[in-house]
């Protein structure tokens, strides 16, 4: 229950903040010697955000959702156009996700290349977040820069790469403000995540609905909607750099741990065994 708790806690807040949810939901099992819950429970997880995005933009839903089955692929004004901008993005993620996902649940999880990973994303956010010219919002939104940012999306089934994290750069980079860059990578973080939900947790069955599962599920959705909120009036007024940071030290204390010897990774699955369907429960 308590591995639960945290878990969940861990991916609401970092789902949304550009720091990596994957990569810490393999991290921390790794740093407190737990059992890697595998891929199926991080996807589990992944269904308390995206309760909680649906929940933070539900008005920003129904007019989206309302437009979209008035003008379809023709609207004029940005709103109008905003929902097809969501859908067509959201595609090349989902091609990338399905055609990498055996490398995502075994090689993919490895501490050492999650350090490696989350320091140069790091740096890179840190750069573009400096150097943008951050003068454009969702107004002045355009089809390239969603496709763009969707095709860049891809590169989060890498952990440490951070979905929210490379959809944030490459926001800034096409001239986003930071606020403007932060909801478009939110809401684009829906579609992909109920398409990733609804294809890893097919497999569930009710006995796997235990309380462990649904208080890592509820965590998740609570910690979620407040990572949300915090972020975007974070954002109002300060840089990504404190993130930056962060990804920085904690690749650092990977790598100095992993040559030390104090943590070992030997295999492709980052010394974990398998993960297996089994694991999307806790500790029975």
């Amino acid at each position: 229950m308590i591995q639960s708790l945290v878990l969940g806690i861990v991916q609401g807040l970092a789902e949304f903040l550009p720091i990596s949810s994957s990569a810490h939901l393999i991290i921390i099992p790794w740093l407190l010697g737990w059992e890697d819950p595998g891929l199926t429970f991080d996807v589990a997880l992944h269904l308390g955000t995206l309760i909680a995005v649906l929940v933070y933009y539900r008005r920003d839903w129904v007019l989206m959702t309302r437009d979209f089955f008035t003008y379809g692929f023709k609207g004029q004004t940005i709103d109008q156009k905003l929902p097809s901008f969501i859908i067509l993005a959201t595609i090349p993620g989902a091609v990338l996700g399905f055609l990498l996902e055996k490398k995502a649940e075994t090689v993919f999880r490895s501490p050492l290349l999650i350090a490696v990973t989350l320091s140069v994303f790091g740096v890179g956010l840190w750069l573009v977040d400096r150097l943008s010219k951050k003068d454009k919002n969702l107004q002045t939104f355009t089809l390239k820069d969603a496709l763009v940012i969707g095709v860049a999306q891809g590169l989060a089934l890498i952990p440490g790469v951070s979905r929210s994290g490379i959809t944030m750069l490459v926001g800034l980079g096409r001239g986003l403000d930071r606020p403007s860059a932060a909801k478009f990578s939110f809401l684009l973080a829906m579609p992909i995540t109920a398409g990733a939900c609804l294809f890893k947790l097919r497999h569930l069955r009710f006995h796997d609905l235990t309380p462990e599962f649904l208080v890592g599920v509820g965590a998740s959705a609570i910690f979620g909607f407040l990572a949300i909120d915090g972020l975007i009036k974070f954002l109002q007024k300060r840089s990504y750099g404190v993130f930056a940071i962060y990804r920085v030290a904690v690749g650092a204390v990977i790598i100095i741990l992993i040559a030390s010897g104090i943590k070992k990774t030997t295999d492709g699955n980052g010394g974990f065994q398998k993960p297996t369907v089994e694991k999307i429960t806790a500790s029975r």
